[in-house]
């Protein structure tokens, strides 16, 4: 009966008082104090909606949380200090995102006050909520560099996810985390290596003496790493093509604590170890057979989930490894009809012309008048080893040349051709710097490029990297 006469600031304080205290959310005095608090929203200083939104954060079903984010919204310009922004973008900033906006923009003008505490709770929650709001990360990567050194390891830990997370590349500060990570790998948990190592390769960063740290790490302490943690260290090094130093007793240490748990993998984890050994040239055939028994890939081909798609796209990889680089393998194999791969009657080939670079468009205007004809070439040839080419050319033993479609073509699934390439021909395929297919997933390409690379110069092919 006397809640009016409360001053503003109890009332905020009452009202976060009052959970503690264990009274009922449905209770009488927890739904006067909360009607009250909403009539005064308007009258209320900007610091108590902030000191109120950041309570309700916890209690998402209370009906005062949406009014306290449409004030906040209203009234975002009256913001001011770095601590008030950090804390309603890590705790509101997802519950709103009109707000967060504003928010965003009023870090851009405060980014040069932020402490590296605050750069930090900030990247987070950018990562968080999946907001790559590249101007302010920008601005957050400058003032961080010009921080005083020794980061500390969470902060360390915690960019180094954001910046993963949002996969956003700042090579000065990547360069800044790699070297002041490094003398704190000791004091890391195997879960914590793993996860730095995961996040470097989806970053497309390799920093050879942190990934060597890592390398001994995981020889060190083998007897506390998982399989799991193993499984994801490997992976990282594969995608970024890195070979340690010390191989031979990094991967005898892997395989002895592989032998006997691949059953117990996940199918797409599996898919990815095996996939990641065949880039290291580390496939060892009990492997290969693991994942190319019909039983294993066939609950992978009526899955149409983009994981199982990416998946069955390493598994033609690792099919086209078996072929061509384990001599000692002998089977099973993928199926033909599983391989795909028809080089000039592909459903996709429209759309793939549609989502064609201007790289690839001016390849296709260009080398049929190099050439002679546009018989004389083949255009966006997908292979029975999972890899796209550009353009693929037959040069007789003088360098002409000939009419690709005339001869055989074991890299396709259907060849039109029936000769044999004459003596001293060789095909030649025109590839980019990264495969189309990739373009979304370019954050593979170093180990992806370095396996596409080795398979088709054993398939009899000469390169011509185009960029």
């Amino acid at each position: 009966s006397q809640i009016s006469q409360v001053w503003n600031t109890t009332l905020v304080q009452v009202l976060r008082a009052l959970p503690v205290l264990g009274l009922p959310r449905a209770g009488r005095q927890v739904r006067s104090v909360e009607q009250e608090v909403l009539w005064r929203l308007r009258r209320l200083p900007l610091r108590q909606l902030v000191l109120l939104a950041e309570h309700l954060a916890g209690h998402r079903d209370s009906p005062l949380l949406p009014e306290v984010l449409r004030k906040l919204e209203l009234r975002w310009t009256e913001l001011e200090g770095t601590r008030t922004v950090v804390t309603l973008m890590a705790k509101v900033g997802h519950l709103a995102p009109a707000l967060m906006e504003r928010l965003e923009d009023k870090a851009l003008e405060l980014a040069e006050q932020l402490d590296v505490e605050e750069i930090r709770r900030m990247s987070v929650a950018l990562a968080l909520q999946q907001r790559r709001c590249v101007p302010l990360l920008r601005a957050l990567s400058y003032h961080l560099l010009q921080r005083p050194p020794e980061l500390g390891l969470p902060v360390l830990t915690d960019l180094l996810f954001a910046y993963s997370k949002l996969n956003f590349q700042q090579p000065q500060v990547l360069h800044r985390l790699s070297l002041e990570l490094q003398p704190h790998l000791g004091a890391l948990t195997p879960a914590q290596v793993s996860r730095c190592a995961r996040s470097f390769a989806a970053l497309r960063w390799l920093s050879r003496p942190l990934a060597e740290g890592i390398a001994q790490y995981s020889l060190d302490n083998s007897r506390d790493m998982s399989v799991a943690h193993l499984c994801g260290i490997v992976v990282s090094f594969a995608r970024l093509n890195f070979q340690p130093s010390s191989g031979e007793e990094f991967f005898a240490m892997l395989h002895e604590q592989l032998q006997g748990q691949v059953q117990q993998l996940d199918p797409h984890v599996l898919t990815d170890v095996v996939w990641s050994l065949c880039v290291l040239q580390q496939a060892r055939p009990p492997y290969l057979h693991q994942v190319l028994t019909p039983e294993f890939h066939t609950r992978l081909r009526g899955d149409s989930s983009p994981r199982a798609q990416s998946s069955w796209l390493k598994l033609l990889h690792i099919n086209a490894t078996a072929r061509l680089e384990a001599p000692g393998y002998r089977g099973p194999f993928l199926p033909p009809e599983a391989l795909g791969g028809d080089g000039d009657g592909d459903k996709d080939k429209d759309k793939d012309k549609d989502k064609a670079t201007p790289l690839q468009r001016g390849l296709r205007e260009a080398l049929p008048g190099a050439l002679g004809g546009h018989d004389l070439g083949r255009y966006d040839v997908r292979t029975v080893f999972g890899w796209d080419i550009d353009a693929e050319v037959v040069l007789d033993s003088d360098n002409k040349p000939l009419p690709v479609g005339d001869f055989t073509a074991p890299h396709l699934s259907h060849s039109q051709g029936t000769k044999p390439l004459p003596p001293g021909a060789k095909r030649v395929a025109f590839l980019r710097w990264e495969f189309p297919q990739f373009s979304s997933r370019g954050r593979e390409l170093l180990g992806r490029g370095a396996l596409a690379r080795r398979h088709l110069r054993r398939a009899g092919f000469l390169l011509v990297e185009v960029s």
